[in-house]
C-alpha cells in the first residue's frame, strides 16, 4: 500500500510539473516534449487505477501519434510564437477565473467524497457478467459495444465526416499540373486517338504541337 501511494504521488507530481512546463516553456519544441512527459505520467496513474487499456491507449495514440504530429508541425511551420503570446497578459484574468472554478470543483470533489489509495479497488471492480478474472480491456469492450454502441458508431461517423471535410478544404489543384482523366480515356475513339497524315515525297511529318507554334519557333 505504501509503495502504491509513493508511485501515485510521484506520477501525480511529475504530471503537474510537466503540465506547468508545457505552459511556461518558451521554446515550442520543449513544450511538446514536456507534453509527452505528462502523457507518460498520466499513463502511470491509469495503471495504478487498474486501467491498463487506457494507459496503453494514451501511449499509443496520444504520444505515438498526436504529440509527435504536433512536434513535426511545430518544427516545420514558421510560426511566430512571440506574436501568439502577445495577448497572454490580456487574457490572463479570464484564464485565472476559469482555473479558479476548476480548482474549486476539484477541492469540493475531494472534500465531499474523499480520496485515498483504496479507491483504486472500487474503480477496478469487474463487471458481474465477466467475473473477477476479466481484464480491463474485456470490461470496456463489453460496455462499449453493448450499452454504448450507438454513441460509439455516431462518434466514428462524426470523425469520418470531419476527416473528409478537412481533406476537401485543404485539397488544392494546381493549374499547370497534368492530371489523369479516366473519363476522357474511356471515351477515347480511333477518330480522336490518331490522325492520318499524307506525307508528300521528300516532306516531313510536323507534330500537332508544332503546327500551332509560330513559324520562327518551328524553323
Amino acid at each position: 500500500m505504501a509503495l502504491t501511494a509513493g508511485f501515485f504521488y510521484l506520477f501525480a507530481t511529475l504530471s503537474v510539473a510537466s503540465a506547468v512546463m508545457v505552459i511556461m516553456a518558451r521554446n515550442p519544441v520543449h513544450a511538446v516534449l514536456f507534453l509527452i512527459l505528462a502523457f507518460f505520467n498520466a499513463a502511470g496513474l491509469f495503471i495504478l487505477l487498474s486501467a491498463e487499456f487506457l494507459a496503453m491507449l494514451l501511449i499509443i495514440v496520444y504520444v505515438g501519434a498526436v504529440a509527435v504530429l504536433f512536434l513535426f508541425v511545430v518544427m516545420m511551420l514558421d510560426v511566430d510564437f512571440a506574436e501568439l503570446k502577445a495577448g497572454f497578459i490580456k487574457n490572463a484574468p479570464i484564464g485565472l477565473i476559469v482555473g479558479g472554478i476548476v480548482l474549486a470543483e476539484l477541492v469540493l470533489l475531494f472534500v465531499g467524497r474523499g480520496f485515498g489509495v483504496g479507491v483504486t479497488q472500487q474503480l477496478g471492480a469487474p463487471i458481474a457478467a465477466l467475473g473477477k478474472e476479466a481484464s480491463n480491456t474485456q470490461q470496456l469492450g463489453l460496455v462499449l459495444y453493448t450499452k454504448y454502441v450507438f454513441f460509439f458508431e455516431v462518434a466514428g461517423l462524426v470523425l469520418l465526416v470531419a476527416m473528409i471535410g478537412a481533406i476537401v478544404l485543404t485539397l488544392q489543384h494546381k493549374a499547370n499540373v497534368r492530371r489523369q482523366s479516366i473519363a476522357a480515356q474511356v471515351a477515347r475513339t480511333p477518330a480522336t486517338g490518331m490522325e492520318i497524315v499524307k506525307v508528300p515525297p521528300g516532306g516531313a511529318v510536323i507534330p500537332v504541337a508544332a503546327k500551332s507554334a509560330p513559324d520562327e519557333v518551328r524553323s
